[in-house]
């Protein structure tokens, strides 16, 4: 059971990966609204399949908080479109890098929106996170010429690390009483819609590879998005949690093999302060998944009473 979970998050790591290639290759010839449409609305088709053989589809999609999941949505699909974006600006490895700051953010954000006490430890993850950026970015600031392009990027980058860490502390809430399949179905749905009002300020027509690239971000998104769901039912999140640096690798490889980037110096540095923050939110964050887990099913077992 340990090994096939480990598998199966390894392998969602990939498809992630994947997926964020493809959206690269894409990023200079397809419009932002069409990618985001193909990635979502491709991506509901294995999903739907997994509910179907799950026996989630269609009852498992009901809902008593719609508001809860159209506010999970929003900000999700405000994510998305700045991931993509972000993308055409960054190398793989430093999108991701940045994509790392969510739970630090999510410290910030948890204790308006939650009432959650943060301690000085976390506080100093979040400054330690926000200190590997700088790291990252610095250079960038400080060189002759400045790169409009790249800090466009990290602009990008950063909204979407903000929103992604709303949609998460929203997921926490909503995963007490929702399915894990309506979360998601929503989510892609949301997307779906929002990419496809996009072609009011026109799309573009692929061409053969394009339309590969197109329909192979949504099957590996959705995939992957698949075997995510099948890894923690096969093994704990605090043993899985480590496979998400895999991400960073694939990414670092991917750029290289691609694109002909190299990290430099600055890179690995930030890399490894923002990993640290990381650690250090994600070692409360394991006790209090454990924690919604028994709300859950205290939850469950009362409403069936």
């Amino acid at each position: 059971m340990e090994a096939t979970g480990i598998l199966l998050r390894i392998g969602a790591t990939f498809f992630f990966t994947v997926m964020v290639v493809f959206v690269k290759l894409l990023a200079e010839a397809i419009p932002l609204g069409q990618v985001v449409f193909f990635r979502s609305a491709i991506a509901l088709i294995p999903l739907v399949l997994f509910l179907m053989w799950t026996r989630d589809f269609p009852s498992g999609l009901r809902t008593t908080r719609p508001l809860g999941h159209v506010l999970r949505c929003t900000m999700g699909c405000i994510a998305l479109f700045a991931s993509f974006a972000s993308l055409k600006y960054l190398p793989l490895a430093h999108a991701s890098i940045i994509g790392y700051l969510a739970p630090v953010i999510a410290v910030i954000l948890a204790r308006p929106l939650l009432g959650e006490t943060v301690t000085g430890l976390r506080w100093f993850a979040v400054a330690l996170g926000f200190l590997g950026m700088l790291v990252l970015v610095a250079p960038k600031l400080t060189a002759t010429e400045l790169d409009e392009s790249y800090l466009i990027g990290v602009a990008l980058a950063l909204i979407m690390a903000v929103f992604t860490a709303g949609a998460k502390i929203q997921i926490r809430s909503l995963a007490l009483t929702e399915n894990a399949g309506a979360i998601a179905f929503y989510f892609a749905f949301t997307c779906s819609v929002a990419g496809a009002l996009t072609v009011f300020w026109g799309w573009a027509r692929p061409t053969p590879i394009e339309l590969v690239y197109l329909c192979g971000a949504g099957l590996a998104g959705g995939v992957a998005h698949i075997m995510m769901t099948l890894a923690l039912q096969h093994s704990e999140v605090s043993k899985l949690a480590p496979l998400e640096y895999l991400s960073l690798i694939f990414a670092v490889i991917a750029d290289f093999a691609l694109f002909k980037i190299v990290p430099d110096g600055a890179f690995y540095l930030s890399t490894l302060l923002i990993v640290i923050a990381m650690w250090t939110i994600a070692a409360r964050d394991h006790r209090k998944t454990d924690t919604d887990r028994s709300v859950k099913a205290e939850y469950k077992q009362t409403s069936q009473t």
